[in-house]
């Protein structure tokens, strides 16, 4: 394995000041440039790589960004990373992801591993446990030490940082509305997420599209839940025991888990029994069939908007702290098979 050289051994091997070597480096218009690509040529000869510790205790600052995500096998999740990267890059900074698993304690030791020193910044969706348990203590602790926070998806309201959301009440509003206009009146819900704000939202939204259109509420064919266990056959219950012709799934899992119950028990999609989902990974466009109508997220530009946010507040200069802000992305519904645009048959027990 080649030994990396040192910036004392260059200066030594070609009899200049350390100074110079750095400078040199660091393309200082104190240095000629015959004197530049001198040290340069050595310095990629020699396998040179800067200490990248010693700059961050020198300049203060790493380039680096701390991205915590809580799931990896989630579509979203890799569509707003994407977009992290994508800017970031662009800004000339690196990128470190680490997994909470939906862990507060992971979450916990991530922030205060990453926060010493490592990154100048956090990019991150709340984990499903510090949501359920309404911790968010450790998020004030990393911002009150300096080290700003911008949350994107799942945030805390009680946590003062820069935000990126989606509009999830506007979204599980307009997609039970859009039920309604084609005709449907027994709109189940699906949620295994009834722990995330997400849902919670998106639940509110439904309930309020039915209350506004004048259609009461079924308790017998709501189904919510912080648990994917069972689902299949709680959703087999609400299918079997009750009369319904639509239902709306409030994430990508529960969206999948209700088209295979429904095929499995013999409904017409869509002309008896519609099916929209918030998810807009590969799985529900292109590998189901029929394929899902879905609500898409617009990840990429969520992971673009939020790294932004936190690198315009990185370099900001500005003597007074930039007020926080909270970014709404507006969602899309991407009409597939899975639901119709004119009114359904009724599906007789």
């Amino acid at each position: 394995m080649k030994v990396k050289a040192t910036l004392k051994q260059i200066a030594k091997e070609l009899n200049v000041s350390v100074s110079t070597v750095s400078k040199a480096l660091n393309d200082s218009p104190e240095i000629s440039e015959l004197t530049k690509i001198k040290i340069k040529e050595y310095a990629k000869l020699k396998n040179y790589k800067p200490n990248v510790i010693g700059l961050n205790l020198k300049n203060r600052k790493t380039k680096t960004i701390g991205v915590i995500i809580p799931n990896i096998l989630n579509s979203f999740y890799a569509k707003v990373f994407s977009g992290i990267e994508k800017e970031a890059d662009k800004k000339g900074y690196n990128v470190i992801t680490c997994i909470s698993n939906e862990s507060i304690v992971k979450e916990v030791n991530t922030l205060q591993m990453l926060s010493n020193g490592t990154i100048d910044g956090f990019i991150l969706s709340v984990s499903e446990e510090a949501q359920k348990l309404q911790d968010y203590s450790h998020f004030s602790d990393i911002i009150n030490e300096g080290t700003p926070i911008v949350m994107f998806d799942r945030i805390a309201d009680e946590i003062d940082c820069d935000k990126v959301i989606v509009d999830d009440f506007d979204s599980g509003l307009n997609v039970t509305q859009r039920l309604i206009d084609v005709g449907c009146k027994n709109i189940a819900l699906i949620s295994s997420i009834d722990n995330l704000s997400v849902a919670k939202l998106r639940t509110e939204g439904y309930l309020k599209a039915l209350k506004d259109n004048g259609i009461e509420i079924n308790e017998n064919i709501i189904l919510r839940t912080d648990c994917e266990e069972d689902m299949k056959s709680k959703i087999d219950d609400v299918f079997q025991n009750n009369e319904i012709d639509a239902v709306f799934a409030l994430d990508e899992n529960d969206s999948v888990a209700a088209l295979r119950v429904a095929v499995s028990q013999g409904y017409k999609i869509p002309e008896e029994l519609s099916i929209i989902g918030f998810a807009d990974g590969i799985l529900a466009s292109r590998r189901l069939s029929p394929s899902l109508t879905t609500v898409s997220q617009h990840g990429v530009e969520i992971g673009e908007v939020a790294a932004k946010l936190l690198i315009d507040r990185l370099e900001s200069e500005d003597e007074i702290e930039p007020p926080y802000e909270t970014v709404v992305i507006k969602t899309k519904l991407k009409e597939r098979e899975s639901s119709r645009s004119k009114k359904k048959s009724i599906r007789k027990k």
